[in-house]
């Protein structure tokens, strides 16, 4: 009688699945090109470093986690501007290139900067910056 009970609560559990097919799903929706702006080199701003600062063990992993998620696209970008260079034989010669050849070519997905901070392309310098609009200090 125990072997009923048992198949019972199995069918009963099994009965409560949804078995309708599933809905067709629409194409997703091409990912948005990041709101990068152009690095004025005359601007005079530093650049300086991104670094995790760990200053508690416990979060240390979080911190690290944090400039990961920053650190990762800008290493996505340096590839494509390398493959970029590699096939055209020079870098893209104007910001406008740079979002559609790199950025858009590549469906690159930049996260959301803290309030204050803007991502800019250094034209010259052939990479991706992140600008402190706060105190002109800018980050690699």
């Amino acid at each position: 009688m125990s072997c009923l009970r048992a198949l019972g609560l199995s069918l009963l559990f099994v009965g409560c699945a949804d078995v309708s097919e599933p809905a067709a799903q629409q194409p997703s929706a091409p990912p948005k090109p990041a709101e990068i702006g152009e690095f004025d080199q005359k601007a005079g701003k530093e650049v300086v470093k991104l670094e995790a600062k760990v200053s508690n063990p416990i979060t240390g992993p979080v911190e690290i986690l944090k400039a990961v998620k920053v650190k990762a696209p800008t290493l996505l970008i340096e590839q494509a501007l390398n493959f970029f260079n590699a096939n055209e034989g020079r870098f893209p010669q104007s910001h406008e290139e740079f979002m559609t050849q790199i950025i858009s070519a590549n469906k690159i997905q930049l996260p959301v900067l803290p309030s204050g901070l803007d991502y800019q392309y250094d034209v010259d310098g052939h990479r991706l910056v992140i600008v402190n609009t706060a105190d002109g200090k800018t980050v690699e």
